[in-house]
């Protein structure tokens, strides 16, 4: 039974690859073009003019599989820095403070940025043609 799914190994984590980057990407797009719903008011310009287009790009690319390490390392970076300067300033524990969203993405970027673009993205195409 401990093998039940790893057949699928590379295709699960292509899938999660793909799916987190976009969800990533639509928070950019939140913060920079108000799609697919306008942010809250009274959000700080820092975090509209320097969160959103890591965001939006880091999400596109990871979701497209290009520069995915660093991409993935950067976009960590940010969701480390936005829990503690936003959530972790609140309380301690994420289910306190409200920033399980930011921890979560933290350590998934975290670990695609160990893992790379694996199958179905641009950086194995570009391997591959090398």
């Amino acid at each position: 039974m401990a093998a039940f799914m790893t057949f699928f190994n590379t295709q699960a984590y292509a899938l999660m690859r793909i799916v987190v980057g976009f969800l990533f990407l639509c928070h950019g797009a939140q913060k920079l073009f108000g799609f697919p719903m306008p942010m809250r008011g009274g959000t700080p310009a820092f975090i509209t003019y320097i969160a959103g287009p890591i965001e939006l790009v880091g999400g596109t690319l990871i979701m497209i599989g290009l520069f995915t390490r660093w991409s993935a390392f950067l976009c960590s970076g940010e969701m480390a820095v936005a829990y503690w300067l936003v959530h972790g300033t609140k309380a301690l524990f994420p289910i306190q403070n409200g920033g399980e969203l930011a921890a979560f993405y933290c350590f998934v970027f975290l670990f695609i940025s160990t893992q790379g673009g694996g199958i179905w993205s641009l950086d194995d195409s570009r391997k591959k043609s090398e």
